[in-house]
C-alpha cells in the first residue's frame, strides 16, 4: 500500500457523484434573481424554476418514484420539459422523453418495455396518447400514473386523460430541501429510444456521469459565456436536447422556450428575447437561409447555431455564413449523449476561402475534450485506418461519454461494443489532421458496377442547385449494375426545375457513375428532428423499381 493510500479515503467533504442535477441548485443560490425560463406570457427566475422543479420532485416522490423508476414524458419544448430535466434525476429516477410523431402503439411498446411508472402528458397529444395507454394496459397490463399537463400557450383540443393535473400537483407539494444527485454517478439517467428502422428500437440507457461531462463538454466547444440565451429549436425528447438543459442550468442561462418549430416564431423569439444560441438539424436552418429577409430585420446581436442529426449539405453552412450566423458543426449519436464530436475551427481556417471554410467546417472533426476516443477502424478487424482522407473506415468511440447499452438487450450491447470500442455505423475517412469526415451510413452505401458511391457526396452536389430545398439519395435495384442512385427532390417555394436540369448540374459536380439515374420530386419522409428517413426512400425505391 503506498502512503497516498493511508488516511486519505473518499469522503463527504471530498468526493461527490457527478450528477448535472447540481447545476440546476447552483443557479439556484447564485443567479436565483436572473430569468431561467421564458415561455410566451410565463416568466421563470432561477429560483422559481427550481423551486417548480423541487415540488415536482416531491410531488413524484410521493407517487412512489425512487431509484430505477422510470418516468415517460410526452412532452412539447415547455417549461415543464425543463423541469422534469431536473426532477426526475433528482430522485435518480429514469427520464424517458418521448418522440412527439411516434404512433400509438409504439409509445405504448416503449412505455412498457422501459416499465414507465408515471407519464407526464401535454393535452395537445391526448390523441395519441389517449389510445397509447389502453393499448399499454389491455395488451401489457400495465398503468401508469398519468399527470396532464396543460400549457398556457395552447388552446388547442385535447382532454385530461390522468387524475392529477400538473400545476395542482405542484401546489400540493411542498419542494423537497435540496435536488439530490445519485450516491453512484454510473446510474441511469435517461433512456431514449432509437428509432427501429429495422426491428423493435432499442433503449439506450445514459448515466450521470456522462450527462455531467456533455453539460460541461458543450459549453466548452462552444466557449458559451455565463447567461446564455438560448432558443429550444431542437426537441428536448431527442436525446434529452443534446445534454442543454443541464449546461443552460450550469451557466445560469437563459431557456426560450418554443412549442413547435417554425421560421418565423424562431426569427421572432431571437429579436424579441435576444437569443444568442441554438441547436438544430439542417433542414431547420435551412428554413432560416430561406424565410423572407424582412422576417431577420431586427435581429443585431451575433447567433450562433449548432447543427448536427445529420450531415449537412455545404450549401447550408455556406448559407447560414451569408447570413452572418456563425454555425458549429457537431457529431454525435443517441448512444453517445447526442453531440461527441466537433468540427473545431482553427484561425488559420479564416484565410481561406467560404468554399473551402465550408468544406472544412463540413467534417464531423475530432472528439469532444472529454471523451476518451474517437477513430476510424476496420468494423471486422478493428485495425485503425490511416488518416489519409482516403481509406474508409467505421468511426467508433471510447470513453465517459458513451451509454451504460442497451435496455434489456445484452446482445445488441456487446456487439455495439466489441473490442473495446462503440461502433457507430458510420462509414468514413480520417483526413490528415486528425478530422474525420462522413462518407455515409453503411446501409447508405451504393454499390454501383462494384463501384462505392456515397449517398452524401451526390446529395452535396443536388444540394449546390439553387432550386433545391431538401433531397436524399438511395439506391434502386438495377439488372445490370447491382444498384445504381435515384435522387428525391423537394424545390424550394417559387422555384422550378426540371430532372434534366439536375441531372445535367450533378454531372458538372461528379463523376459520371454517380450521378443519379432518375431524380422524383416527391415528398421527403422526415423525423420530427429532422432527420430524412431513408428507409422508407428505399422501400419507394424498391417497389418503384418491382413494377418497371
Amino acid at each position: 500500500m503506498s502512503i497516498y493510500d493511508q488516511h486519505l479515503d473518499r469522503n463527504a467533504a471530498n468526493h461527490v457523484a457527478l450528477s448535472p442535477v447540481s447545476f440546476i441548485e447552483r443557479s439556484a443560490e447564485v443567479f436565483g434573481d436572473l430569468p431561467g425560463v421564458v415561455h410566451g406570457s410565463r416568466r421563470y427566475s432561477w429560483a422559481q424554476v427550481r423551486d417548480r422543479s423541487a415540488r415536482l420532485a416531491a410531488a413524484l416522490q410521493a407517487l412512489g418514484v425512487a431509484r430505477g423508476s422510470t418516468v415517460s414524458v410526452m412532452l412539447p419544448n415547455t417549461p415543464e420539459m425543463v423541469e422534469a430535466h431536473y426532477a426526475v434525476p433528482a430522485l435518480n429516477a429514469v427520464l424517458n422523453t418521448l418522440n412527439t410523431r411516434l404512433d400509438a402503439p409504439l409509445l405504448a411498446w416503449q412505455m412498457n418495455h422501459c416499465e414507465a411508472q408515471v407519464l407526464i402528458t401535454d393535452r395537445e397529444f391526448a390523441p395519441v396518447m389517449g389510445p397509447a395507454l389502453r393499448i399499454l394496459r389491455d395488451e401489457f397490463g400495465r398503468t401508469p400514473v398519468v399527470i396532464d399537463v396543460a400549457d398556457s400557450e395552447y388552446a388547442g383540443p385535447g382532454e385530461s386523460l390522468g387524475t392529477h393535473g400538473y400545476e395542482a400537483l405542484l401546489a400540493a407539494h411542498a419542494p423537497l430541501a435540496r435536488l439530490e444527485g445519485p450516491a453512484d454517478e454510473w446510474d441511469a439517467i435517461a433512456v431514449s429510444y432509437t428509432s427501429g428502422t429495422t426491428g423493435d428500437p432499442k433503449g439506450v440507457v445514459t448515466h450521470h456521469r456522462g450527462a455531467y461531462l456533455n453539460a460541461v463538454c458543450n459549453a466548452a466547444t462552444w466557449t458559451m459565456p455565463h447567461f446564455p440565451k438560448y432558443l429550444w429549436t431542437l426537441p428536448m425528447f431527442h436525446c434529452n436536447g443534446w445534454c442543454f438543459p443541464w449546461t443552460v442550468a450550469m451557466l445560469g442561462g437563459t431557456h426560450v422556450c418554443l412549442r413547435k418549430v417554425d421560421a418565423k416564431a424562431i426569427l421572432d423569439a431571437m429579436r424579441e428575447h435576444g437569443v444568442d444560441h441554438y441547436c438544430a438539424a439542417p433542414i431547420v436552418h435551412n428554413l432560416l437561409i430561406n424565410a423572407p429577409a424582412e422576417w431577420r430585420a431586427g435581429i443585431a446581436q451575433k447567433v450562433r447555431g449548432m447543427v448536427a442529426g445529420a450531415a449537412p449539405p455545404a450549401s447550408m453552412i455556406e448559407g447560414m455564413a451569408q447570413l452572418g450566423f456563425d454555425i458549429t458543426h457537431v457529431y454525435g449519436l443517441t448512444e453517445v449523449y447526442g453531440p461527441a464530436a466537433v468540427a473545431v475551427k482553427r484561425e488559420s481556417w479564416a484565410a481561406q476561402t467560404l468554399s473551402e471554410q465550408t468544406r472544412l467546417n463540413g467534417r464531423q472533426g475530432v472528439r469532444y475534450m472529454l471523451q476518451e476516443g474517437m477513430t476510424v477502424r476496420d468494423p471486422e478487424t478493428l485495425a485503425e485506418r490511416p488518416a489519409d482522407g482516403t481509406t474508409m473506415g467505421e468511426i467508433m468511440f471510447r470513453g465517459n461519454i458513451v451509454m451504460k447499452g442497451y435496455l434489456k438487450n445484452p446482445a445488441a450491447t456487446a456487439q455495439a461494443f466489441e473490442g473495446g470500442w462503440f461502433h457507430t455505423g458510420d462509414l468514413a475517412v480520417m483526413e490528415p489532421d486528425r478530422y474525420a469526415k462522413i462518407k455515409d451510413r453503411s446501409k447508405d452505401i451504393i454499390i454501383s458496377g462494384g463501384e462505392n458511391i456515397s449517398s452524401l457526396e451526390v446529395e452535396d452536389a443536388l444540394y449546390r442547385h439553387p432550386a433545391v430545398l431538401a433531397c436524399a439519395v438511395v439506391a434502386r435495384p438495377d439488372p445490370k449494375w447491382g444498384e445504381t442512385p435515384v435522387a428525391y427532390v423537394e424545390t424550394k417555394s417559387g422555384s422550378t426545375v426540371t430532372a434534366a436540369e439536375l441531372v445535367a448540374h450533378c454531372k458538372g459536380l461528379l463523376a459520371g457513375y454517380k450521378v443519379p439515374r432518375e431524380i422524383r420530386f416527391e415528398a421527403i419522409p422526415k423525423t420530427s428532428t429532422g432527420k430524412i428517413q431513408k428507409f422508407q426512400l428505399r422501400e419507394r425505391a424498391k417497389s418503384a423499381a418491382a413494377f418497371e
